[in-house]
This record gives C-alpha cells, sequence and structure tokens, in this order.
C-alpha cells in the first residue's frame, strides 16, 4: 500500500513538472534542446579537429627534412614528355652485315608488319614506339641468327644430310607410288590413297618418325609452326624480351603465321614451282631434237594430249593466217613440223593404250649381265659416277662413297701444296707452316664428319686404323 502511494507521488509530481516546464518554456523546448545538444558536441568535434591539425602540421613541419621522402616527379614528367614533339625514330637496318641480303629481310618485316600489326593497331594509338620494339625485337632475332650461323659449318649438312634427306623423301614417294599401282586395276587409286599410301611406307622406313599430322592438318600445322618459332625465339632473344610474354607471342605469331606458313604454302605451291622451272631454264634453248626425244619416250597419256592439244591449237591459228607474201614458205614449216610433232603424240599415246610399250629396265634385266665396268672407271665417269650413286643411295652406301671422294680430292690437294713447298724449299725461299696447318686442319675435319663418333653417317672402318689416325692428327 506503501508503495503504490510512493509510485503515484513520483508520476504526479513529474507530470506536474513537465506540465510547469512547457507552460514556461513552451512546446518546442525538446527540439531546441536536442539542437542546443547537438551543436555543442559539433562544436566540441570542430574545436578537437582544429587543434589537432595546428598541431600536426606544425609537427609535419619540423619533421619534413628528417625522414619524410621526396614528392614523386613521374607526373610532371610525363606531362613535359607529351608535350614535346614526335621526334623522328632512326632504325639501324643492318641485320647480316649484306646489304643484297639486308633490304629483302627489311621488306619481310615491314609487309609483316604491316600485315600483322599495322591495321589494328593504329586504330588505338598513334605512337611509334610499341611497333619500333616489335621490329627491333624481330631483328635481334635475326641478327642473332645470322651470327650463330656464320659459325656453323653447312658444308657437312649440304653436301650429307639434306642429300640423304631429299633421297628418302625420293625413295619414300616411288615406293608409295608403286604400291598404289600395284593394287587392283578395278580400284581407280585417288589422290588421298597416295597420300595415305606414302605416310605409312613412311613410318615403315622411318620406324619412329611420321608426319602425316604436321602436313594433313592446317591446324596441326600452325601448332608445329608456333613450337618452332618459341625455340628459335628462346635461343635467339635476350632474356628480358623472351620473358615479356606479350612481346613473345607477338613476334611467334608473325613469325609462323606471317612468315613461315605463307612461305611454305607458296613453295607448295604448283604453278609457282612450274613458273620457278621455267624461269630458271629460261635462257636454256630446248633444241628441237630434245624435244622430240622426251615425247618419244613420255609414258604419261596426259602429258601427251596436252602437248597434242597445244600443237592443234596452234595449227589452227596458222592456217587462218593469210598466206599471202614472203612468209608463206616459213608458215608451211611450221605448219608440217606441228603435223609432224601431232602425228608422233597421236602414235605414243596409241601404243601406251595399247599395251604394246615395252620396259626397257625388265628386258635389261631378262638379259641378265650386260657388261661389267671395273670400280675405277666408274669413280672417273662422270655419267657413270652419277647412276652410281643413285645405286650407293638406294642401298643406304652414300656415306661411303662421299667418304672415298672426299679423301680422294684431299690426297690431291695436298699432293699438290706439298709439291709447291718443295719447290720452294729448293728455291732457297722461306718456309711457312700456314699451309700444312691448313692441311691439318683439313684432315681433322674430315675425320670428324665421317670416322669420330659424332659423325652422322659414321663410315665403318676398322677400330685400330681409326685409332691410329686420330693419333697421327
Amino acid at each position: 500500500m506503501m508503495l503504490t502511494e510512493a509510485s503515484l507521488s513520483i508520476w504526479g509530481w513529474g507530470s506536474l513538472g513537465i506540465v510547469l516546464f512547457l507552460i514556461t518554456f513552451g512546446p518546442f523546448v525538446i527540439f531546441y534542446l536536442a539542437f542546443y545538444i547537438l551543436c555543442f558536441v559539433g562544436g566540441g568535434l570542430v574545436v578537437t579537429l582544429l587543434y589537432g591539425k595546428t598541431n600536426s602540421e606544425k609537427y609535419l613541419e619540423q619533421c619534413e627534412h628528417s625522414f619524410l621522402p621526396p614528392t614523386s616527379s613521374g607526373v610532371p614528367k610525363c606531362l613535359e614528355e607529351m608535350k614535346r614533339e614526335a621526334r623522328t625514330i632512326k632504325i639501324d637496318r643492318r641485320l647480316t652485315g649484306a646489304n643484297i641480303i639486308d633490304e629483302p629481310l627489311q621488306q619481310v618485316i615491314q609487309f609483316s608488319l604491316r600485315d600483322n600489326v599495322q591495321y589494328w593497331y593504329y586504330t588505338l594509338s598513334d605512337d611509334e614506339s610499341f611497333l619500333l620494339e616489335i621490329r627491333q625485337t624481330l631483328q635481334n632475332a635475326l641478327i642473332q641468327f645470322a651470327t650463330r650461323s656464320k659459325e656453323i659449318d653447312w658444308q657437312p649438312y649440304f653436301t650429307t644430310r639434306i642429300v640423304d634427306d631429299f633421297g628418302t623423301h625420293l625413295r619414300v614417294f616411288r615406293k608409295a607410288q608403286q604400291r598404289v599401282t600395284e593394287k587392283d586395276d578395278q580400284v581407280k587409286g585417288t589422290a588421298e590413297d597416295l597420300v595415305e599410301t606414302f605416310f605409312e611406307v613412311e613410318v615403315e622406313m622411318e620406324k619412329d618418325v611420321c608426319r602425316d599430322l604436321v602436313c594433313t592438318s592446317p591446324k596441326d600445322e600452325e601448332g608445329f609452326l608456333r613450337d618452332l618459332c618459341e625455340v628459335l625465339l628462346y635461343l635467339l632473344l635476350p632474356p628480358g624480351d623472351f620473358q615479356s610474354k606479350i612481346m613473345r607471342y607477338f613476334v611467334r605469331e608473325i613469325l609462323a603465321r606471317g612468315i613461315l606458313l605463307p612461305l611454305i604454302n607458296q613453295l607448295s605451291d604448283p604453278d609457282y614451282i612450274n613458273q620457278y622451272v621455267i624461269w630458271m631454264i629460261r635462257d636454256s634453248n630446248c633444241n628441237y631434237e630434245a624435244f622430240m626425244n622426251i615425247i618419244k619416250l613420255s609414258d604419261n597419256i596426259g602429258e601427251l594430249e596436252a602437248v597434242r592439244d597445244k600443237a592443234a591449237e596452234e595449227l589452227q591459228y596458222l592456217r587462218s593466217l593469210d598466206t599471202a607474201g614472203d612468209d608463206i614458205n616459213t608458215i608451211k614449216n611450221q605448219i608440217n613440223s606441228l603435223l609432224f610433232v601431232k602425228k608422233v603424240c597421236d602414235s605414243r599415246i596409241q601404243r601406251l593404250q595399247s599395251g604394246k610399250e615395252i620396259n626397257t629396265v625388265k628386258l635389261a634385266a631378262n638379259f641378265g649381265k650386260l657388261c661389267t665396268v671395273p670400280l675405277d672407271s666408274i669413280l672417273v665417269d662422270n655419267v657413270a659416277l652419277q647412276f652410281f650413286m643413285d645405286y650407293m643411295q638406294q642401298t643406304g652406301g652414300q656415306a661411303h662413297l662421299f667418304f672415298w671422294m672426299t679423301v680422294e680430292g684431299y690426297r690431291v690437294t695436298a699432293q699438290q701444296q706439298l709439291e709447291v713447298l718443295s719447290g720452294r724449299q729448293r728455291d732457297g725461299k722461306q718456309q711457312t707452316n700456314q699451309t700444312k696447318g691448313l692441311l691439318r686442319a683439313a684432315a681433322v675435319g674430315i675425320y670428324e664428319q665421317y670416322l669420330s663418333e659424332k659423325a652422322s653417317p659414321r663410315v665403318t672402318v676398322d677400330d685400330y686404323l681409326v685409332a691410329k689416325l686420330a693419333d697421327t692428327l
């Protein structure tokens, strides 16, 4: 009862105080009070902030030259560089040291940049520095390639390796062509069959090597060229340029898709090959006898029909000319010659279609050994030596023949040089060791190329003789 009376008195006095407060100060006193409190708190914060800012600035001014770094000047420097006029870019056009080679290479670089980079780069920026960096990277790679190429002894590669590879390719092609022709006559062999047979024969001869995907699939060919360019860039570019992935990928794509792939496609184009062959034989005139012998010995009906049709067109043109004048005899002679060519082509085609053509190779084989030619006579006769080289290439013994020819050439050269030295010695002239040093270097080169353990292919000779020769050298 006492608690209830106390609580009622508290609420009563409180309500009375609030009513008197509102009557005295007005109904908006609550808002004024809240506003005054906010102003008081805000003013305190502002005073504290100003006081701290003033003290901080004074402290920073005192310590500015003690440990704080200087302000950055990068932005003003960039603005200054941008305001400058564009400077002319000078490019060193020397690559290999030979002007006749450097100019075509510079044109290749220029066309590659034009076709692969410039057409989209100029839509983004007019700054030439990026193009200059790519061009400089390509030039550095070419310079390194030229420098290292000068340090390589190309003679063994061009005289043995590339000849063996070319001969192997021809043997594989002929064997594949023979397999296609040996099939049933009712099933006509297409180009796809020849390609498949070619790579099957290649696997049989090369054992672990087959290039069918690289040669038949454009996607795999591009991937192979990219990998090849990646290896070349790793070997030729400086480490800083190679570590830059963007620059490396740019240069790789330019080399693979802009240079190597178009070059391979052009060299594989039959029209380009025919035009190049025509250009090479343009200066050498084919006489009448050689042309007729080619027609008489040809076993390709398509080629004979093409020659016959061309002769018929020329005959039609000559007969349409006006025969009046002094050139009538010349035109008649040309017509008679073309008629004779057409007649020879028709007779040759009929003979091939009738199956009466005699295989001279099989005919000679049936008669057995026609004659025996000594090896010494073969080695000194150019025509016989050429056929003997083809035979040794088919049997895999071409390295022995090259070794003999190299040693024989070295023997003749050394004999001549030593005779010259003997003559100088008899005349009492001063002798030099330069000639002997060159002869010894040539002998060491022959040993390294054919007899050493690193030789490829290595000529099989008695180990005792090889060791004795090595000790002598």
